[in-house]
């Protein structure tokens, strides 16, 4: 099984979706499941998840009516207010549609750099794994130390980094983003996924080679058996169509055996999230 582990559909709202500003007027339209298709045809792909991109319990509703009527949807990151008192109950109410696959916060967004570590969200997170679902960790580099802690206190929780914790790719750097990844790459329930990296590049100016650096990081951190693809489709579009965003990581993972690029293209994401 071939599986885009990570890619967002939305109804436009300028509210709704504020984190769309200027410069992102490609992202300020509707994308739905029959916008992706084609470029999954087109990369061999057999489904996607679909990922939150908007903190409501109503956006995750319409994740899950795409998932119903869109088999090539696999499966659901949804959202729901993890810090809420009645946060149980909001979860058995989505969790009741085995098409939610897991929860996101939007957590890069929060001004404390150790959100994760709130005993009230750490809490809710900690009631999913009894629900079969896992939990998707959206954060940038200042955030690594937090989400170290974070996986360390939740071992029990199925866990996975996205896009690589958006690394200062146009500026070069690695570190210590390269060391806080190795760090909590030794938790063995996190995984990772190679998403995100073309829009933490230069979006005008970018090439393959300035992912290499830190696209072996984390095969060296996690190994294959814990990475798997995303698009991050549309939000890739700043930066470059689906296919030359995929090339990006189709190139790079052509020194890994067919079965490493099997697990990477698919069957870790189908393992992880259940599929």
């Amino acid at each position: 099984m071939r599986i885009d582990a990570h890619q967002h559909f939305w109804t436009y709202e300028p509210v709704e979706y504020a984190w769309i500003g200027t410069g992102m007027e490609v992202l300020a339209r509707d994308y739905g499941p029959r916008d992706l298709e084609p470029h999954l045809t087109q990369f061999d792909m057999d489904g996607c998840v679909a990922v939150q991109a908007s903190q409501s319990i109503d956006e995750t509703r319409r994740l899950l009516a795409h998932a119903r009527e869109h088999p090539f949807v696999r499966g659901v990151v949804g959202w729901a207010d993890l810090c809420a008192g009645d946060v149980a109950s909001q979860l058995a109410e989505l969790a009741r549609d085995p098409r939610l696959v897991g929860l996101r916060h939007v957590v890069q967004d929060e001004p404390d750099d150790s959100f994760l570590m709130r005993p009230d969200f750490r809490a809710g997170v900690s009631e999913l794994s009894a629900l079969g679902l896992t939990y998707d960790i959206l954060i940038y580099p200042r955030q690594l130390p937090a989400a170290i802690r974070f996986a360390a206190e939740l071992p029990d929780q199925k866990l996975v980094l996205d896009h690589v914790a958006k690394p200062l790719v146009k500026d070069g750097v690695s570190e210590p983003w390269a060391s806080e990844i190795r760090a909590l790459a030794q938790h063995p329930h996190v995984h990772c996924k190679v998403s995100g990296m073309v829009t933490e590049a230069d979006w005008k100016a970018w090439k393959p080679t300035d992912f290499v650096p830190y696209l072996d990081v984390v095969l060296d951190a996690f190994g294959a058996e814990r990475l798997m693809f995303g698009s991050d489709w549309p939000v890739c579009l700043l930066a470059a169509p689906y296919a030359d965003m995929a090339a990006v990581v189709t190139d790079w993972a052509a020194r890994l055996t067919d079965g490493e690029r099997a697990q990477l293209f698919g069957e870790n994401a189908a393992r992880f999230y259940g599929l």
